[in-house]
């Protein structure tokens, strides 16, 4: 796969987290919750915002209306089948916007062409044809996908792309719709249609990769380095089953490595972990901790070999720093892994220099402390190393606790303390009820 081809050109950033992210089963959004996505990845610098499949019901007319007046930067995209009543209902609700696109589709794969839509080739062919004109009549922005292009028969989808940009396409979506594409595979399609269609010229090629096999990020890319200048992603790579390209990797990819790919986008990827945590509240989906560029993990490191590397430079083992996607600092995580380099840089940390002796005993504790905690804390390591702060701590002794709750009347709650090195006291107090001073002295508050 060579990149001798490829330029320093702008590559078009489609989000379309609204659509078909939201077709991730039990991830619907509000109205208010999808305006407010939209909202940030316009200030973020996305170039498309596909808001919705404006015919599927009012409540996604209505945000793709909404959306398309409150938008000031991005392109707002309505999602419209091939059928002239899909085409103009996304017509009416990006109408509001500053700069309105229809993306309207049809299958031309044998397998969909047969059993879903039961058209035959030449049908196929005259949808496109109808399509594409009606809704350039509605809008100067047409987008045109062959759904399932991957599956599809090479002569058959260069009739296809070349009938959709001669009525008026400006931009030719390839779908890795059910994610079956290599790298290799989907980066010879787009050239293929780069060397055989005779007006391909006059239209932006884009991606658009489902990740059935994990190969969305990488198709996505193969694609932009065969010659594709838009890519269609979702914030955390959500969407339909295994979900689609994730946003946040494929333009960090082009950022970090552009000694391979000297492109550019318009985001600004310092909003990138803050976009992460955006969807994930609305959704409900959480990050997994290990999730390239804003996962937790992302930027952490517990292994002792790597946290030593970290401390002496951090190109050891970053490639990027945290700043660049928005994360305020890398985090060196302390567990049974860490080493003692790591562990004294922690005690710096905290304010403790020890001597060599005092360090190593503390160290071993830690170390113990470690094998049986999954993680272990700032205040562990205080702990470990301040008896005044471990006797402090001991200062009250929970020796029972019961609680009692229900409907109706509030719950109560029972304790039986004993204060211990307290001025030699060794009282027991217990008290029965509601949020109280149980022991004056000591100020402590009790259900």
């Amino acid at each position: 796969m060579s990149t001798k081809t490829v330029k320093s050109e702008r590559v078009r950033i489609f989000d379309t987290t609204l659509r078909d992210g939201e077709q991730s089963p039990g991830a619907a959004m509000t109205l208010e919750e999808k305006i407010e996505v939209a909202e940030f990845l316009d200030v973020m610098g996305v170039d498309v915002i596909e808001a919705g499949f404006p015919i599927s019901s009012p409540g996604d007319f209505e945000a793709v209306s909404e959306i398309s007046k409150r938008v000031k930067n991005a392109t707002v995209c309505g999602l419209a089948r091939a059928g002239f009543k899909d085409i103009d209902r996304a017509g009416e609700a990006v109408r509001p916007a500053k700069k309105s696109r229809i993306h309207t589709f049809i299958s031309t794969s044998p397998v969909h062409m047969k059993h879903k839509l039961q058209m035959g080739p030449n049908a196929v062919l005259d949808a496109v044809g109808a399509s594409v004109t009606r809704a350039r009549s509605l809008v100067d922005d047409v987008q045109w996908s062959a759904e399932d292009a991957t599956r599809t028969e090479h002569d058959f989808l260069c009739r296809c792309v070349e009938l959709a940009i001669r009525s008026g396409a400006t931009t030719i979506n390839i779908p890795d719709t059910v994610g079956y594409a290599t790298p290799q595979e989907f980066f010879e399609l787009i050239q293929m249609l780069k060397n055989r269609v005779p007006n391909i010229d006059k239209a932006v090629i884009a991606t658009h990769c489902h990740n059935d096999l994990g190969l969305a990020v990488a198709n996505s890319l193969s694609g932009v380095l065969a010659g594709a200048r838009q890519i269609e992603c979702t914030i955390n790579g959500i969407g339909e089953r295994a979900g689609n390209a994730a946003l946040e990797e494929v333009v960090m990819a082009m950022k970090v490595r552009k000694d391979r790919m000297p492109l550019e986008t318009g985001i600004n990827t310092t909003m990138l972990a803050r976009a992460s945590k955006l969807v994930s509240n609305v959704t409900g989906f959480p990050v997994q901790y290990n999730k390239a560029i804003v996962g937790k993990n992302a930027f952490s490191h517990e292994s002792g070999i790597h946290q030593d590397g970290m401390l002496k430079n951090v190109e050891t083992y970053e490639i990027m720093r945290p700043e660049e996607v928005g994360v305020k600092e890398t985090s060196l995580v302390l567990g049974k892994l860490s080493g003692r380099h790591a562990f004294r840089d922690k005690l710096a940390g905290l304010g403790y220099a020890l001597a060599d002796e005092a360090f190593e005993d503390a160290f071993k504790r830690f170390k113990v402390l470690a094998d049986h905690k999954k993680h272990v804390f700032d205040e562990d390591i205080v702990a470990l190393v301040d008896d005044e702060i471990v006797r402090g701590h001991d200062r009250i002794l929970v020796k029972n606790l019961r609680v009692e709750t229900g409907t109706g009347r509030g719950g109560l709650a029972w304790a039986l303390l004993i204060g211990v090195a307290m001025a030699g006291l060794g009282h027991e107090w217990a008290r029965l009820g509601k949020l109280r001073n149980a022991w004056p002295l000591a100020g402590l508050l009790l259900l």
